[in-house]
């Protein structure tokens, strides 16, 4: 039998993740590096992309752009597989959340949500899956959210979006998993991210989500290592098209 710990070794992969800047995107270019893999990071922020690849050293790099810009996806296909080669993983941690009511909804609003969290992961990911198939071996991993089931206040947009990255995860894996490419996402509970700074600037209401959860405490950024490396790795070669919950038991009570 071979070691098990080879399972979550990712060392000759090259990964890809979007909104790379904070939160947990910055978080998943930190454990995927720390694996071994060779990681390219993306987002619009420069200084916070060259500050995680200062971090990470030699086996990073950065690239700034638009991912929700559709016209400039050949460029950025091309930007991406330039420093390693194509991704053989991609991670889509990028998004937006408008908080804006139902009746305050904009057009802008509504158009930058969905274009950003649910049409920029189908369009890159289709982008890129050519040279996954030619290897028949691939990753790709989505982030989903509590409000993929759930309704919250403000979030009629953010959780449209999130619903469809539901349906997105489980058409991609009946679409590529024959080549080899698994498709799965996370759903986070409350992380202390940029997209959750209103909620964890209220004591109240951050520890009002806490007591929602089984476990009794909101998430920290080490609790999306291992569900992470899972679903990046060869441990996780028999799951397709799935949502792992990592929320503490969020949505199981």
């Amino acid at each position: 039998m071979a070691d098990p710990r080879d399972l979550f070794d990712l060392t000759g992969r090259v990964a890809v993740v979007t909104g790379a800047s904070s939160g947990l995107g910055r978080r998943a270019a930190v454990v995927l590096a720390g694996a071994g893999a060779r990681v390219v990071a993306v987002a619009r922020r420069e200084a916070q992309l060259t500050s995680l690849c200062d971090e990470i050293g030699e086996g990073a790099a950065a690239v700034v752009a638009d991912i929700a810009d559709r016209g400039n996806l050949p460029a950025l296909v091309k930007s991406i597989s330039a420093p390693f080669g194509a991704p053989d993983i991609v991670i889509h941690a990028a998004g937006v959340n408008t908080r804006q009511p139902a009746d305050d909804v904009t057009p802008e609003g509504w158009d930058q949500t969905l274009a950003l969290n649910l049409s920029a992961p189908f369009f890159l990911s289709k982008a890129m899956v050519g040279p996954m198939k030619e290897k028949s071996w691939g990753r790709i991993v989505n982030f989903a959210s509590l409000q993929s089931t759930r309704a919250f206040p403000g979030g009629i947009a953010y959780g449209t979006s999130k619903g469809g990255i539901t349906q997105l995860t489980h058409a991609m894996a009946e679409a590529w998993s024959p080549h080899g490419i698994t498709a799965n996402a996370i759903g986070p509970g409350f992380f202390p991210t940029e997209l959750t700074q209103a909620v964890f600037d209220d004591p109240d209401r951050a520890a009002r989500n806490a007591a929602q959860t089984c476990i009794g405490r909101n998430g920290r950024l080490e609790d999306i290592d291992g569900p992470l490396l899972f679903l990046c790795s060869e441990a996780s070669a028999y799951v397709t098209g799935q949502v792992l919950m990592v929320d503490g038991g969020f949505t199981a009570k």
